[in-house]
């Protein structure tokens, strides 16, 4: 059956990579939203796709106009930057659960099924070797924190619908992504220290000749999965063969690309001295630790690990990530370094 997919933040990583692969895998329809394009304009005229440029607060008609029209919703709509968490912390509050509520309402109003992005951050510091989606415990700083508004926000959400499904008045599933990484991830170019997530971070200080700054010398892990990867198990929800993926929560993440940022840095160096524009300028990088104060401000908190259990999304969607993290820095670099 061919669906109509609505995607609100289509322009966004997740969801013009998501385009992108529907587009060519798939016979849905799509509709989106978003306040650029820049990111998809190669499928603008696509006869499968409807484009609007928008702000999702102030498009409310039109987007219950699209979710009684659609038969799935993704509103990927959200600020995914540490350091937004502890500039900005009711701007996240704001877009990243008021706005989202409204869309759940809608969802629940006209009995819409709902693909919402979660987040590995609801885990937060979390003390089980591997994240659980069903049996963890999310363990959160204090109020002094509020890098942990982002998680508070988004773990809401996640209880909000799951609330609503036992209700039985909204079909759902809940995806977490861990540290999703590809192309057009982040501006490499932003200089602006903490504005873009750690790989697009690090891409920078070399294009630029800056010295690598590692929040606490680089020790804390995280567990990185390329958008291809990823990508598959999201049309795998959106498909819901035999209702796999109805009322369930999955972690999207790769646990075998388990390595600390310093490691991440030392093997993206390694890397990059194989592009001859670039050999040199790798070759001036130095690895500096900085303390979290003064790099993302003093509301910042740490987490030491975050590795993800995947079992459910094995079992129930069959699907399993294959691409190495190596392989995904790879892409990346090419993209930027190639142009």
């Amino acid at each position: 059956m061919s669906l109509k997919v609505l995607i609100l933040g289509i322009n966004g990583f997740i969801g013009s990579s998501l385009l992108e692969h529907c587009l060519k895998k798939t016979d849905w329809h799509l509709v989106g939203l978003d306040l650029t394009d820049n990111k998809i304009s190669e499928f603008l005229e696509h006869p499968c796709l409807f484009f609007k440029k928008g702000n999702i607060n102030n498009e409310t008609a039109w987007i219950e106009q699209q979710i009684q029209a659609c038969d799935v919703i993704l509103p990927l709509v959200a600020i995914a930057t540490p350091a937004s968490y502890v500039k900005n912390p009711l701007g996240i509050f704001e877009l990243d659960f008021e706005a989202n509520l409204k869309i759940i309402r809608l969802c629940v109003e006209h009995k819409k099924r709902i693909i919402f992005p979660s987040t590995s951050e609801v885990y937060g510091m979390c003390i089980d070797e591997a994240f659980d989606e069903e049996t963890s415990n999310f363990i959160l700083g204090p109020i002094n924190k509020p890098r942990w508004i982002y998680s508070c926000s988004k773990q809401l959400l996640d209880r909000v619908i799951h609330a609503y499904g036992l209700r039985n008045e909204l079909r759902y599933t809940i995806f977490r992504p861990f540290n999703w990484l590809g192309p057009k991830l982040d501006d490499p170019f932003n200089a602006n220290p903490g504005s873009s997530r750690v790989v697009s971070q690090f891409i920078g200080n070399v294009l630029r000749g800056e010295p690598i700054q590692l929040v606490n010398g680089g020790q804390q892990r995280r567990s990185f999965i390329d958008i291809e990867d990823g990508i598959a198990c999201l049309l795998k929800i959106i498909a819901n063969e035999k209702g796999c993926a109805d009322q369930a929560i999955f972690n999207i993440g790769n646990p075998k690309n388990d390595i600390s940022i310093r490691e991440l840095a030392e093997l993206l160096l390694e890397l990059i001295r194989v592009y001859p524009n670039y050999k040199n300028d790798v070759e001036k990088i130095q690895l500096q630790t900085v303390d979290p104060n003064s790099y993302y401000g003093k509301g910042y908190q740490d987490v030491k690990r975050r590795l993800p259990s995947i079992k459910r999304a094995k079992e129930k969607l069959h699907w399993q990530p294959s691409i190495d993290i190596k392989t995904s820095l790879q892409k990346i670099l090419n993209f930027y370094l190639l142009k």
